[in-house]
């Protein structure tokens, strides 16, 4: 996976710059809160949401289960429908097939609808390094183009940006990549929408080429989902004469009608809205209608080496709704730029390093991105028990062990910086497998417990920077117990 950010420092130090940020905090804080309040009543509209959690939940274990049928299904009906399917194993190949098919149409410029699967591989990059001009039409999108910046949130990119921020990013930017913005321009939120559909409606009408993702594949049809709630996606995807479509092998579903339960819960979990505003479906291509050449290119880039990974592979049922980003009091004070990837919050925090490995120090960092509270648990729409999976990573960065890397099981070694962390954890676990030990341990400690200092040494004192040492009692759980039986006979 190609997606890190340039230069991130691991999420301790990313996040401790952030904090001091006092325009993102608020920024964040009044968004976040937003959107989570809107979500939850919006979910408390349906009486049946825990049950359409646990269908979308079984659909998506199943179809894990069985991807290889279920993909194979999926190219033959795309291909049945006059579509072409590319299988791209990687980042750099997936690049090399979008670029080569974007050069054979002679063309030297595209139009995207809002695809992660894009940002993850580079694809912007790629498509420049050929000459290639990739314009970006999802509002928020946009803004985090023209800022030269990066996308902090999954629904919201540039949620750590306000009104004033986004007037003054249209006035200096807008100019030189395309249409300028209108003069006088305002921060009043109609004013800026209507700047950014001025500005792209040019792309839409010129452009020959859209580039796309999909919330969704079915398998039975070969019928792509796209949902959206500004147009700008349907006009990628009906205007340009080639469509090429790049989509992560994890999105497919099995038949049509699993789709009723994702079209319920995805726009609730998301936008806080009963029913998404547009919802585009096309399923190959129709002479005179749409583009007349499409392309499905399946991106793997660690995927299948995720779903080896018994624990790890709940991950792979994201639907990108980013109510877990919403929830987290981590991503809240720290932003999403902290988690140097394209996948921030809770469900980056265990996607990432799946996608990636552990092997960089940001990677090794991201499991510990958390409080384990558990409420990105609570609101995910699919019920991937992220806490879970936080703590299965956290074991792997510290303990190495076995993992499947590009289809083969491999041993990696354990993330530098832990040894202390080891080897107090060996400790822990002798002293439990020896229960005469653990007692003689607790008596001591009850004894000495006037001498316990207000902070620890070494690699403890981060942890008592910010907490209190809590007490030691008079005696253990165990002689109390004992105590109290004793004393009621």
């Amino acid at each position: 996976m190609s997606g890190t950010f340039l230069g991130m420092p691991a999420f301790p130090e990313a996040a401790r710059e952030a904090v001091r940020d006092d325009v993102l905090r608020a920024n964040l804080r009044h968004a976040t809160h937003t959107i989570r309040d809107k979500r939850a009543r919006a979910v408390a509209e349906l009486a049946d949401w825990d049950r359409l959690r646990a269908a979308g939940k079984a659909v998506k274990d199943h179809t894990l289960r069985h991807l290889d049928r279920y993909l194979l299904q999926l190219e033959a009906a795309v291909t049945a429908a006059g579509g072409t399917v590319h299988w791209a194993a990687d980042a750099d190949e997936a690049n090399r097939i979008v670029t080569e098919l974007v050069l054979a149409t002679g063309e030297r410029e595209v139009v995207k609808v809002k695809s992660m699967a894009t940002q993850e591989i580079g694809l912007n990059e790629a498509l420049e390094a050929a000459g290639i001009a990739a314009y970006e039409t999802d509002l928020a999108e946009l803004i985090v183009q023209l800022g030269h910046d990066r996308p902090s949130h999954i629904l919201v990119p540039a949620i750590h940006r306000n009104r004033a921020e986004i007037r003054d990013i249209f006035r200096t930017e807008m100019g030189r990549w395309g249409r300028p913005a209108p003069e006088p321009l305002g921060d009043d939120p109609r004013e800026l929408a209507e700047a950014a559909r001025l500005h792209l409606r040019e792309k839409f009408l010129r452009a020959k080429v859209g580039v796309s993702g999909a919330n969704f594949m079915v398998a039975e049809t070969g019928t792509m989902v796209v949902l959206e709630s500004e147009g700008n996606g349907r006009m990628c995807l009906t205007l340009p004469e080639t469509l090429i479509s790049v989509v992560g092998v994890e999105k497919v579903v099995p038949a049509f009608r699993d789709l009723e339960i994702f079209l319920q819960t995805l726009p609730r979990s998301s936008t806080a809205e009963r029913m998404n505003p547009y919802t585009t479906m096309w399923t190959g291509t129709t002479e005179g209608d749409g583009p007349a050449a499409f392309h499905l290119v399946l991106l793997d880039n660690g995927r299948t080496d995720t779903l080896a990974d018994e624990v790890g592979r709940q991950a792979l049922r994201c639907i990108r709704c980013s109510a877990c980003l919403n929830v987290c009091p981590v991503y809240e004070r720290a932003g999403g730029h902290a988690y140097g990837s394209v996948y921030p919050g809770p469900i980056g925090a265990i996607l990432s390093p799946q996608l990636r490995g552990t092997g960089s120090e940001i990677d090794a960092s991201l499991p510990y991105a958390s409080t384990l509270c558990g409420a990105c648990y609570e609101v995910c729409p699919v019920a991937i028990d992220i806490p879970e999976v936080l703590v299965h990573l956290r074991e792997r960065v510290v303990q190495g062990g076995r993992v499947t890397r590009e289809g083969i099981r491999v041993r990696i070694r354990p993330a530098h910086g832990h040894t202390a962390e080891r080897a107090a954890m060996r400790a822990a676990r002798l002293l439990l497998d020896h229960p005469a030990a653990l007692r003689a341990g607790g008596r001591l400690l009850a004894r000495a417990r006037r001498l316990r200092p207000r902070r620890l040494p070494g690699p403890g004192r981060a942890w008592t920077d910010t907490r209190e040492l809590p007490a030691v009692p008079a005696e253990s759980f165990r002689d109390w117990w004992a105590r109290e039986r004793e004393d009621n006979r």
